[in-house]
């Protein structure tokens, strides 16, 4: 019996401006040191990714301005929405992304948030932004396609 590749994935949430802001390289899966009222508020998906990025100070590698919304049952030892968290790579990973928000134009964001078999990921990127032409463009193409699906759909 083989397990596929999204066996016991639940995305949580993902950073769809990410994708459109910037031409994304390379990806990396991470986890995340978090607290138990966190976990328990990804559970009830209550997170943001829309501002954050990622920050490599000290050989560590951090998630900043990741918005996850107070647990709703959590009492006085709730967490900080907006706490920096730090993430779980390899050192030969965070030393990649570390060479690669040293390069110019090019900046390290999260793009989803996820369970995998029961311990939450954040896939990370390696991005480089796009300019006000290139999104236009992405928008443009998005428009054909889906004017292209429409049209096949209404020929059967």
């Amino acid at each position: 019996m083989t397990a596929s590749a999204t066996d016991g994935i639940k995305l949580i949430a993902s950073n769809r401006e990410a994708y459109f802001d910037y031409f994304i390289r390379e990806t990396y899966e991470a986890g995340l040191e978090l607290v138990g009222t966190e976990v328990k508020a990804l559970r009830e998906g209550r997170v943001n990714l829309k501002d954050a990025y990622v920050v490599i100070r000290n050989g560590e590698a951090w998630l900043m301005e990741a918005h996850i919304s107070p647990y709703s049952h959590g009492n006085r030892y709730n967490h900080d929405p907006r706490r920096t968290r730090r993430l779980l790579l390899h050192k030969r990973e965070i030393a990649k992304l570390a060479a690669a928000t040293q390069e110019r134009g090019l900046t390290v964001v999260p793009t989803k948030l996820y369970f995998k078999r029961g311990r939450a990921k954040v896939e990370v990127a390696i991005a480089k932004g796009k300019k006000t032409y290139d999104k236009r463009e992405t928008e443009r193409r998005r428009d054909l396609e889906r004017e292209t699906r429409a049209a096949l759909k209404s020929r059967r």
